[in-house]
């Protein structure tokens, strides 16, 4: 079966030519009909940065879908031209205003509940340097969650990541599912 994101790519990118489903590399790929160049279905790659203070951590609540309304880690899409730390950094600045130092690796998610397509999200511990967390580019609102109390969240990788970051502190986190 085709990835979701296949329905966006109705024409190959080299000739312009009609895409037909075709088993090719050991799955299901579209393929060109005319010059039979394959087409890749690639994933999105997303970074995001956990921030916490004592036992609370850093929270957007999405002002855009998909989620709108829901809250997750300050996080983007990486650029072509930057590195997964500074397209981190980037996202952190342009939702929340808070300029980031960026540290280990919490985590590498693979995500399939975008309508948008799959992708990976890279998920970076971070500590303010400097500024004050306040809502902008596309986050309606910041927020600062205890781990006890976490708000209903936009996508999963963001509990996984915040739960293993958890762990490795020391610091559990309750058990709870949520709706996405």
């Amino acid at each position: 079966m085709m990835d979701a994101r296949s329905a966006w790519t109705r024409h190959c990118v080299r000739c312009g030519g009609g895409l037909r489903p075709q088993h090719r590399d050991g799955r299901e790929r579209p393929v060109c009909v005319d010059c039979g160049a394959v087409v890749y279905i690639d994933p999105k790659v997303a970074c995001g940065v956990l921030v916490m203070r004592r036992r609370e951590v850093l929270l957007v609540q999405r002002r855009n879908d998909p989620g709108r309304g829901l809250w997750c880690l300050p996080c983007g899409f990486v650029d072509a031209d930057e590195a997964p730390e500074a397209a981190a950094a980037r996202e952190a600045f342009e939702e929340t205003g808070l300029r980031i130092t960026i540290g280990a690796l919490v985590g590498a998610y693979h995500y399939r509940d975008d309508p948008r397509g799959a992708g990976i999200l890279l998920v970076y511990r971070g500590q303010a340097a400097r500024g004050v967390a306040q809502a902008y580019d596309d986050a309606a609102a910041v927020g600062w969650f205890a781990l006890d109390g976490l708000p209903p969240l936009s996508h999963a990788p963001h509990r996984l990541a915040i739960a293993d970051a958890a762990r490795r502190t020391r610091r559990p986190l309750p058990e709870r599912t949520d709706s996405h």
